[in-house]
């Protein structure tokens, strides 16, 4: 592990474990502080480490408490991320404000991979990433930037479906990050299983991901891969009955003047809303899906590393 700033900590169990080599899931917690309704985010938080730890392998979810990058939280602290009445949304660019004005926040994929790359955690599951918006095509997400600089192995089920997918996915091939389909050859919609997007790579197993980790790394590239990982058939929504919804929402937003930060928000619980919770359920299945995907992988990869002295 490498010498990290005064201001982040990492959970002993976590360091304990990267210190032996064993397989860990870096978490992100803007999931809960804002993706999520109460308690909901708080029974989903403790069922993702679940996840992971029947596995066999050590969550470490991140966030900013009292101006502290915290790498792996007890359940108090997730108990007190998700019942906070005002947390902020940190990604990267907010950690020194974060720091200096103490504030208390969820981090997000990007923010999530800055940190869990300082502590040397190599694998992290989350829903969706962000990308290209639909109406403003130059406003990227910063998650894009972290996914062509951060080496890491993301599993999520495709980027956020309210986002530009095509364009998302021609900036990612841009940027030189493989996506792998885990079985599936296509790059998955968030609530929906396919987009009609066509991938390059698909694989079938979480070793053979572990296989793709070390050569990818191994011949010296710096950027992260992207498993996506499609939502459980069972709790699905097909692209032609959320599509209409979505555009519908996408307009409401507008009228009310809501964009940047608070625009996904938004939009996940009018969606929510419009689908009688079915988009929902689709967002918990996803996730605990990823949770245990990436569980499986980091296990895979550890076994490697040991095996081949890597």
């Amino acid at each position: 592990m490498r010498v990290i700033h005064p201001s982040v900590t990492v959970l002993p169990e976590v360091k304990q474990a990267l210190a032996q080599g064993g397989p860990v899931v870096a978490l992100e917690s803007a999931v809960i502080t804002h993706g999520l309704p109460r308690p909901t985010n708080l029974e989903l938080a403790r069922g993702m480490e679940a996840q992971i730890r029947e596995v066999g392998a050590i969550p470490a979810t991140v966030a900013v408490l009292e101006g502290i990058i915290r790498i792996g939280l007890v359940d108090d602290e997730l108990v007190r991320l998700a019942e906070s009445d005002s947390p902020l949304k940190i990604s990267q660019r907010d950690f020194a404000t974060a720091i200096v004005r103490n504030w208390n926040g969820g981090t997000t994929v990007a923010g999530t991979m800055f940190a869990a790359d300082l502590a040397g955690i190599k694998v992290f599951a989350t829903g969706g990433i962000g990308g290209v918006h639909r109406e403003i095509p130059f406003d990227l997400s910063n998650d894009l930037r972290a996914l062509a600089e951060i080496p890491m192995l993301v599993v999520c089920a495709g980027a956020k479906f309210i986002l530009d997918l095509p364009s998302t996915l021609e900036y990612l091939e841009t940027a030189g990050v493989p996506v792998v389909g885990y079985q599936t050859g296509e790059f998955p919609a968030f609530y929906s299983r396919t987009s009609g997007l066509k991938l390059n790579t698909r694989s079938e197993s979480p070793k053979e991901i572990a296989d793709f980790m070390r050569a990818h790394w191994g011949l010296g590239l710096k950027t992260a891969m992207l498993v996506v990982h499609p939502v459980p058939e069972e709790d699905s929504i097909s692209t032609s009955e959320i599509e209409p919804i979505r555009s519908q929402v996408s307009e409401e937003a507008r009228q009310k003047g809501i964009h940047g930060p608070a625009l996904t928000p938004f939009m996940l619980e009018r969606i929510g809303d419009l689908t009688s919770g079915r988009s929902l359920r689709a967002n918990l299945a996803l996730l605990l899906n990823n949770a245990r995907l990436a569980a499986q992988i980091a296990e895979e990869y550890t076994y490697l590393k040991k095996e081949r002295h890597i």
